[in-house]
Order: C-alpha cells, then sequence, then structure tokens
C-alpha cells in the first residue's frame, strides 16, 4: 500500500494536496485496491461550490460504487477530464492521478485531517 508523506488524508479515503490557495483531491491507493478495477468516474461542474462532507463524485468498479466525499470546502476549479476516458488511472497510479482541484475555503479544515503515518496506522486497522 502505497503513501505519500506530505498529503492531507480522510477516513473515507480520500488525498489532499495543497498547493497555494488550491487544493487537489483524489483517492489513495488503499482506496483502489479496495475498489477493483474502476470502469466510470463522475465528477462535479467546474465553479461547483462544495462543503467539507459533501459528495463531490462517484466511482464505479466491477465490485462497487462509492461516493467520493469532499475533504475541505471549497469551489471546483479544475477536474481532471483524463478520467472520463480512462477512469483506470485511478487504479494505475491513485496518486498522481487527482480528481478534482478546488480553490480553499478554509484552510484551518485541513487540521482536522491526518497527516500520512496516522493515515497508515488507521488503515492498518481497517484491514
Amino acid at each position: 500500500m502505497k503513501i505519500v508523506e506530505g498529503l492531507y488524508y480522510t477516513e473515507e479515503h480520500e488525498w489532499v494536496k495543497v498547493e497555494g490557495e488550491k487544493a487537489y483531491v483524489g483517492i489513495t491507493d488503499f482506496a483502489s485496491h479496495q475498489l477493483g478495477d474502476i470502469v466510470f468516474v463522475e465528477l462535479p461542474e467546474v465553479d461547483a461550490e462544495l462543503a467539507k462532507g459533501d459528495t463531490f463524485g462517484v466511482i464505479e468498479s466491477v465490485k462497487a460504487a462509492s461516493d467520493s466525499y469532499m475533504p475541505v470546502s471549497g469551489t471546483v476549479v479544475e477536474i481532471n477530464e483524463a478520467l472520463e476516458d480512462e477512469p483506470e488511472l485511478l487504479n494505475a497510479d491513485a496518486f498522481e492521478n487527482w480528481m478534482i482541484a478546488v480553490e480553499l475555503k478554509d484552510e484551518s479544515e485541513l487540521e482536522e485531517l491526518m497527516n500520512a503515518s496516522e493515515y497508515e496506522e488507521f488503515c492498518n486497522k481497517e484491514e
């Protein structure tokens, strides 16, 4: 299981990478393996206003469909359009293939998320 240092993590297995005012959001390697072969990804529209905890997308695999939840509040400024044609990119490298980028509304929400070592400990308890 791959976990990247310097990112923030949620209990729903999303990650957040902050670059300036922008936060990139994706699913973790753990989530990608749990889902199995991903066959479809539904993402929100650019300019969508999303609050922490809101559903921002759906990931469908051969095993199941799973909602993705916002780890932080923000306005969608970009979506990873490559996932519409190649959803399997999330299986290939979940950390390289982010899902959406948002303009952060409240940076203090990041403090409620886990760091890499906390997330690794969390995943070890789930397995």
